[in-house]
């Protein structure tokens, strides 16, 4: 045991020490916290849909008689816990997406890992961003494949690797994120496209923090660049703007069929309650002109935060990089005691050297907000010492 207690020691010293946070409740853009209620800016709920008690109460009106208002599967999908409900739901994501098929999955890290672990076998290999999300890098730690991974966004590096690896291998897929979950950048998906055709590649894009956001169907960066149709494989998450859970694998039925016999992240997990397909379903078949407009808010107001307070982002995730992990921390209490829900992000999470806030925009959030914010953060001359 004392291995573990001298590990935890080192980790508070390190101000990497997680603990999980005493959050009271949650109402429209706010947080409660120890009897204090802050704007929350460290919320994934981008379109400020989980916090609608309107949108609620009238799917519960709607829907509470439905045979499938269940809060329990009580089962795997192979066996006992699928229902035309489910199938609906990924018919719904298909004609977004304009994809063959599609498969749900209990959460975005189940999702990517299934994927990225089973797909390619011995004697293939994979290209991954190296910032790529934690679920990605859990899948190509647990795959057979041989494993590559190109500097943050750098397609010239990427170009390199593939030059020197590729024809070394029968099968290839390049993985990147659309919107990058810690800096809020974009990677290039055209020069993706280009590259993976060029090197004969499948190319994967998780959409997680895009989809609702991103897109004139609300299908991501991929929806606005018109480049579903060169993209292999799409995942996205339901826990974010869609305020729901779960999440869907988009490609050909093929590679599906191939996931459904093969992801053990899918095979062997008890589905989500049939009453969360019903909520998905109701905000994207009865509520989709409200995410627009939730979606086209949200736009407005980090386009705008953007050009007077420009950082490496181009989406709603708001990186303020501090480095020193200590101070970071000291600027986040600053922060909550200014009535602004920040967190310190602090590595293992993001490299060494690059403490930061991750600031998360929302659709209710106000510009002046925002920017009394980004007062209080150059007011905070203790950051200097």
């Amino acid at each position: 045991m004392q291995n573990y207690i001298d590990k935890l020691i080192e980790l508070k010293e390190n101000d990497s020490f997680r603990s999980i946070k005493n959050i009271e409740k949650r109402i429209s853009k706010y947080i409660f916290v120890l009897d204090r209620k802050m704007l929350n800016l460290s919320s994934n709920d981008y379109l400020n849909v989980s916090t609608n008690k309107d949108l609620v109460f009238e799917f519960l009106d709607k829907h509470k008689k439905d045979d499938e208002f269940l809060f329990s599967s009580a089962s795997a999908r192979l066996l006992t816990g699928n229902s035309k409900s489910y199938n609906i739901l990924e018919a719904d994501f298909c004609r977004l997406f304009n994809k063959e098929a599609a498969l749900l999955f209990n959460t975005g890290y189940q999702c990517n890992q299934g994927v990225v672990s089973s797909l390619l076998k011995k004697g293939d290999c994979i290209f991954s961003d190296k910032l790529n999300h934690a679920s990605i890098v859990s899948g190509l730690k647990l795959s057979q494949a041989e494993h590559f991974r190109y500097k943050h966004n750098d397609y010239d590096n990427l170009e390199k690797i593939l030059k020197d690896k590729r024809n070394q291998y029968q099968n290839a897929i390049i993985i990147s994120e659309s919107v990058f979950s810690m800096d809020g950048d974009i990677a290039d998906l055209k020069k993706l496209v280009e590259l993976k055709k060029k090197y004969n590649c499948l190319l994967m894009i998780d959409e997680a923090h895009a989809f609702g956001v991103f897109g004139e169907h609300l299908a991501g960066v991929a929806d606005e660049l018109n480049l579903l149709n060169d993209i292999d494989i799409i995942t996205v998450t339901l826990g974010k703007s869609l305020a729901s859970m779960g999440a869907v694998c988009l490609s050909n039925k093929t590679i599906i069929d191939f996931l459904i016999n093969k992801a053990a992240s899918f095979i062997f997990s008890t589905v989500i309650p049939p009453v969360n397909i019903l909520w998905s379903r109701f905000l994207l078949e009865e509520k989709f002109e409200y995410l627009k407009g939730q979606k086209e808010k949200l736009n407005i107001l980090f386009n705008k935060v953007h050009k007077l307070y420009p950082t490496v982002s181009s989406s709603q995730i708001i990186p303020v990089v501090v480095k020193d992990a200590h101070k970071t921390k000291e600027l986040a209490l600053y922060l909550q005691n200014k009535g602004y829900y920040v967190l310190p992000i602090n590595p293992p999470t993001v490299p060494v050297g690059t403490s930061r806030l991750r600031i998360s925009l929302t659709a209710d959030i106000e510009y002046n907000e925002i920017d009394n914010l980004f007062t209080e953060i150059k007011n905070a001359t203790f950051l200097a010492k």
